[in-house]
């Protein structure tokens, strides 16, 4: 469990885990070191002999030694994880404005996206209105062109028929006048020979 545990830390953040790897070893030899002190403070209740007893004064030395360095290293350790922590968060802030900058100009875009969808569907309404505006003067004219041809057609055969009118009174009229031509002659004629006879009946006389 605890190997897996230092895997996740490990894949998680290296520096973390070096540093929680350094304060481990220096738990391990403040442990070796108060172990140190304790078979000193025993060896002394004992009397051990002065060889022994600068064995263990050198190997606590030593221990000492190793455990300042281990206390240096876990310094610069330190220092390394706060420099980068430090970094992350001027990253993480860095992100966040980019990102509240990146939804500024996208919300800006869409916006821009919906008045233009919004314009154009103004117009391909006021389009579609003048389209059936023009369809409808179309077709009034359409109607008013059969109209006017329908007055056409009546006007040219009310002409036929007035020409055809004209033409059986001028018949007419020539047919009159000569009827009339042919009674004044009969007139004249029968006048002409009332007048011979009537000068005639005078002379017997």
């Amino acid at each position: 469990m605890e190997e897996a545990w230092d895997s996740y830390l490990e894949d998680e953040n290296p520096a973390s885990y070096a540093f929680q790897q350094l304060r481990d070893v220096i738990e391990s030899q403040e442990q070796v070191i108060h172990g140190l002190k304790s078979t000193m403070a025993i060896q002394e209740e004992k009397f051990v002999s002065k060889e022994e007893y600068e064995a263990v004064v050198k190997k606590l030395e030593e221990e000492k030694a190793a455990h300042a360095q281990t206390k240096g290293l876990l310094a610069k350790e330190t220092e390394k994880l706060q420099f980068a922590l430090g970094e992350v968060e001027v990253l993480s802030k860095q992100l966040e404005r980019e990102k509240q900058a990146f939804e500024k100009a996208l919300s800006s875009v869409k916006n821009k996206v919906l008045t233009e969808s919004t314009k154009k569907d103004k117009l391909i309404t006021k389009c579609n209105e003048i389209e059936s505006h023009i369809i409808k003067q179309e077709d009034i004219l359409n109607g008013k062109e059969n109209e006017i041809k329908e007055l056409q057609n009546v006007i040219s055969h009310q002409k036929q028929i007035f020409r055809h009118q004209i033409s059986d009174f001028r018949i007419q009229k020539q047919q009159e006048n000569y009827v009339a031509q042919v009674l004044d002659r009969k007139q004249k004629k029968a006048g002409g020979l009332l007048s011979t006879r009537g000068f005639k009946g005078l002379g017997d006389k």
